[in-house]
């Protein structure tokens, strides 16, 4: 039977980048069914985080980010976008990208302009780009973008996980009737997928 996975994460949060490579290995030949949540870590018209300018937050990304993702791994760059941008586009064109069948390849390659190429997601132009490389149609999708048309879904996207899922940090993966917080090595999430496969 298959396993329901959600996973929430936002576009901006190197714990969410790092923690989807290890999920990735984790569900490989398993009858699992992976649904992306968004998640806006700081919302409009929350103060944006200026990693660039804060000593704190480059030295815990030296000693807690770097160290991870290396262990795993993962190819990671402490974005110079600073200060992070909203997410909120670059949702609104996830849930278009989804509609066409391609919402995670959408998901991935903002995950990899932001974190490995230091693109800007929260410029439209940028994530028309990405969304063309991953053969959306690009006019489409812009006009998406400009006219807001899907606002209303990611407000509810978020409405859901903020009340209904009752999300708090991410990333977390609700693996059946699991839900695991933060970034979990390889083997965690294989065993908890197991875990769940034997309840069935």
């Amino acid at each position: 039977m298959t396993i329901q996975i959600k996973v929430y994460s936002d576009y901006v949060c190197p714990f969410c980048f790092v923690g989807k490579a290890a999920f990735e290995e984790a569900i490989k030949g398993k009858d699992v069914e992976v649904e992306w949540m968004p998640f806006e870590l700081r919302p409009s018209p929350s103060p944006k985080l200026d990693p660039v300018n804060e000593p704190a937050k480059q030295q815990m990304w030296k000693t807690a980010i770097e160290p991870m993702a290396k262990s795993l791994g993962v190819d990671i760059t402490f974005p110079r976008v600073s200060p992070h941008p909203y997410t909120d586009l670059a949702f609104e064109g996830f849930h278009f990208a989804k509609e066409q069948g391609k919402g995670s390849e959408y998901h991935t390659r903002v995950f990899h302009a932001f974190f490995q190429e230091e693109q800007n997601i929260g410029d439209i132009a940028v994530l028309t780009k990405l969304a063309e490389e991953i053969g959306l149609d690009a006019e489409a999708f812009k006009e998406a973008l400009d006219t807001r048309a899907y606002k209303h879904v990611q407000q509810e996207a978020l409405r859901h996980a903020y009340e209904e899922a009752g999300i708090t940090a991410v990333p977390t993966f609700v693996i059946g009737d699991e839900k695991v917080p933060g970034a979990a090595s390889k083997e965690t999430f294989e065993q908890i997928i197991e875990q769940e496969m034997n309840k069935r």
